[in-house]
């Protein structure tokens, strides 16, 4: 299982967010996504760790806190959704076989 982390400052690290979980117990992994356009960190990480018992230790104790000027929201990460290919969108093919939004 993973924790979800967010609320997260724009300055944070892997090592700065593992530094904090392992507290709690034995940090296996971090995730911290980026934009693909800039690069730039989302705000929001992933946290695995060795024992769920660890990583409900770590929800409850940092849910809420303050870190780095902002404060944390911490819960179990949920399994991500399937996307539908092709973009999404209400589209209706016309005479022409040209697609177009509605």
């Amino acid at each position: 299982m993973s924790i979800y982390v967010g609320n997260l400052s724009y300055e944070v690290t892997q090592e700065d967010l593992s530094n904090v979980f392992a507290e709690y117990g034995t940090v296996k992994r971090v995730q911290l996504p980026t934009d693909r356009e800039t690069g730039r960190m989302r705000g929001f990480g992933f946290v695995e760790m060795e024992e769920e018992a660890q990583e409900e230790a770590a929800i409850a104790a940092l849910d809420g806190a303050e870190w780095m000027g902002r404060d944390l929201k911490v819960n179990k990460a949920k399994p991500r959704e399937e996307r539908s290919p092709g973009g999404g969108g209400n589209r209706r093919n016309n005479r022409d076989g040209f697609s177009r939004r509605y």
